[in-house]
């Protein structure tokens, strides 16, 4: 299945605007920029939301603007009124087990306490796709919700732009239901570097 509904979780709001916790609105702006669209707030779903179409195929960009622990009430919203299934659903939120830099894509499995993908399992179940944008750890769990609700360090911010800019290469594949090769997309952070030139003395002679 292709992703249809592309979510960015965060908490509405300057002050929120540069936290941490707000790592997914900055991936769905990004993605609104790429194809050119605006997002709008609609009362209905409580959300900023988008809709176009790409190749043929209408997607939605939703930024819920409930506060993080009710994101839920807009992504049911929406995808139970255009009949979207959980698999057509990408939510982007930040990972604190993961570092800035790095992402992970993944379809299923436990909210692990974020209170934003908690509420959107008791709207619409636990079975859709996440990309898990890496915001590091505090080190120390009661330091968690300081460090969420926090703006990340400069050269932290510069890794997670970066990762939004490579992660969002991806979205092609997302709209095409590959999502084996979006994961691989997701997944490669670094280039793999080139291998040096065998030195000509260790180069193996036939005997």
């Amino acid at each position: 299945m292709s992703i249809k509904l592309f979510v960015g979780l965060g908490n509405p709001g300057p002050e929120y605007e540069a936290t941490r916790h707000n790592a997914g609105f900055w991936w769905v702006d990004a993605l609104a920029r790429e194809l050119k669209v605006s997002l709008s707030y609609e009362k209905g779903y409580q959300a900023l939301v988008a809709r176009t179409t790409v190749h043929g195929q209408t997607v939605w960009l939703l930024e819920p603007q409930t506060f993080m622990n009710l994101s839920g009430r807009s992504v049911g919203a929406l995808a139970r009124f255009y009949k979207i299934q959980p698999q057509e659903v990408l939510v982007v939120h930040d990972e604190l087990d993961v570092v800035p830099g790095q992402a992970k894509l993944k379809l299923g499995g436990s909210h692990a306490g974020h209170n934003g993908l908690r509420d959107i399992h008791a709207q619409i179940g636990p079975d859709y796709w996440r990309l898990r944008i890496g915001i590091g750890h505090p080190g120390v769990k009661a330091e968690v919700i300081n460090w969420v609700l926090k703006k990340p360090a400069p050269e932290q911010r510069t890794l997670i732009e970066e990762c939004i800019a490579r992660t969002l290469k991806a979205v092609p594949a997302l709209l095409a239901g590959e999502m084996d090769k979006a994961t691989l997309i997701v997944h490669t952070h670094k280039p793999p570097r080139p291998k040096p030139p065998r030195p000509p003395e260790t180069e193996e002679k036939p005997e």
